[in-house]
């Protein structure tokens, strides 16, 4: 039977974090009353004649860069002609040929699988306003997020599986997230995406035709469209069908996508230059000046973890997720200790508090420095890990430094050879039948001895001294 294989692209819209919107001064946040952020350009009134933000143009750029795109230094906004209730020009002013950004690409990861996924084109639009449906088919039109400035993040036809377009966009919103060029909350919409999906049979080079599944919100979504949509589209082709072109959207409660309508080309847009803004001037100075402002990005501050500090990939993957965790080892790094441990600690306890209290690290009171504190003190035996991770939620909601707060409870390990040793005689001494069992030849029965050294000590006990003892007690 004729096997398939799936191409998807991704559009990927990314509302830029500026404080006003694209073409006038009106606030960009989210979250105001229906129609408060509205002024005469967002809402399109006669004569109102549209200002470019240059801050925008700004993040569009760095996001290019980060994206190995190559910048153009003269680009031109277009009119793309459609109509649209929450629309208020009547058509969305975006940027067609050419683009401030062309011709990058990203290196995309799922599993133990890399592959380079090509980036078309970037450029700057501005979004438009939401209809809210209500009761009776009554629609009402809020416009503050009109003229909200957006990036278009489009890539070539080059991921082949829901889960490959699914890590595109989680590294996509990752970076931009890093780079300030987004606040990426789904929630709010700051980043959504449309997916084009189409099958051909395995082996060919010629595309199939290709459905959009437009406003998809959420990692999780976007993969459970595209599987569904590759499930259609394969049951459909194997029936002897033909795959329409056309829009479609998710339906995320039942799980499946639904028609909308025919998909447009890009000819049904009319586009056509915007006489009402100049052409985008970018000098070749300025492109220098924002590369060079550019921090040192996710995959290349991970490599270095691996390669400078000792941290497995694994390691450095969580440590670099976003710039506050990334900044937050750095620093404890930077006051001593052992990577690995300072890394050990972040992963597991310090990201889970973090988690539970919505807190990033650098919002958390336990600075950096108590953290790498806390780890050294594992590291002198002054502190057994099993008791770091007791006291750890403590040290994290107080902020007290980790060498005070176990000396006003008492808590430094037991590391004095001749006071562990009278607790380890106590224990034998306890426990006969067990250290006969020991001696012949159960020696399973260690860890009995060490819990028990542990116990009587309320965990103070140096664990490696104390088998030591027991060991060399034992026989």
């Amino acid at each position: 039977m004729l096997s398939y294989e799936a191409v998807i692209g991704l559009e990927i819209h990314v509302h830029l974090l500026t404080a006003s919107k694209l073409f006038c001064s009106c606030p960009a946040t989210f979250g105001a009353e229906p129609n408060e952020q509205v002024c005469e350009v967002c809402a399109a009134m006669p004569g109102a004649l549209p200002r470019l933000n240059e801050r925008a143009v700004e993040l569009a750029a760095r996001a290019g860069l980060a994206l190995h795109c190559a910048l153009n230094e003269v680009s031109f906004f277009s009119r793309k002609n459609y109509f649209y209730p929450d629309l208020p020009n009547g058509y969305q002013t975006s940027q067609y040929v050419p683009p401030i950004c062309e011709g990058g690409y990203l290196e995309v990861t799922t599993g133990e699988s890399t592959r380079r996924i090509g980036i078309t084109r970037i450029h700057m639009e501005d979004d438009a306003g939401k209809c809210l449906h209500g009761q009776a088919g009554s629609t009402l039109v809020d416009l503050n997020r009109a003229g909200t400035p957006l990036i278009e993040i489009v890539t070539e036809p080059d991921l082949r599986s829901s889960e490959e377009a699914a890590a595109c966009m989680r590294q996509i919103h990752a970076l931009l997230v890093y780079l300030g060029v987004t606040d990426g909350n789904m929630e709010e919409g700051s980043l959504r995406c449309d997916a084009n999906v189409s099958l051909r049979p395995r082996g060919a080079t010629v595309y199939g035709t290709r459905a959009e599944i437009k406003n998809i919100n959420s990692f999780r979504n976007v993969q459970r469209a595209i599987d569904f949509e590759i499930e259609r589209q394969e049951a459909r082709l194997k029936d002897g069908g033909s795959i329409a072109q056309e829009t479609r959207l998710f339906d995320a409660a039942r799980q499946v996508t639904l028609a909308m309508r025919d998909k447009e080309d890009a000819h049904d847009y009319r586009y056509f230059p915007t006489p009402d803004l100049p052409p985008v001037l970018v000098s070749g100075e300025q492109i220098r000046l924002w590369r060079e402002s550019l921090p040192e990005l996710p995959a290349a501050r991970a490599r270095r973890f691996v390669e400078s500090l000792g941290l497995s990939r694994e390691e450095a993957a969580i440590l670099t997720v976003d710039r506050p965790t990334a900044d937050y080892f750095e620093q404890a790094a930077g006051f001593g200790g052992q990577p690995r441990r300072i890394a050990n600690l972040m992963a597991g306890e310090l990201l889970r508090e973090c988690a539970s209290s919505g807190l990033s690290p650098d919002k958390a009171k336990m600075t950096p420095d108590h953290l790498s504190e806390l780890a050294r003190l594992i590291e002198d035996g002054a502190l057994s890990p099993r008791m770091a991770h007791e006291i750890f939620p403590d040290l994290f909601a107080s902020g007290i430094s980790p060498g005070t707060y176990i000396r006003q409870r008492n808590l430094a390990q037991l590391s004095d050879a001749g006071a562990l040793e009278a607790v380890v005689d106590a224990v034998l001494a306890a426990n006969p039948e067990e250290a006969a069992g020991y001696r012949g030849g159960r020696s399973k029965l260690l860890s009995f001895f060490i819990g028990q050294v542990m116990s009587r000590t309320k965990g103070q006990a140096n664990p490696a001294l104390a088998k030591d003892l027991l060991v060399r007690k034992l026989g």
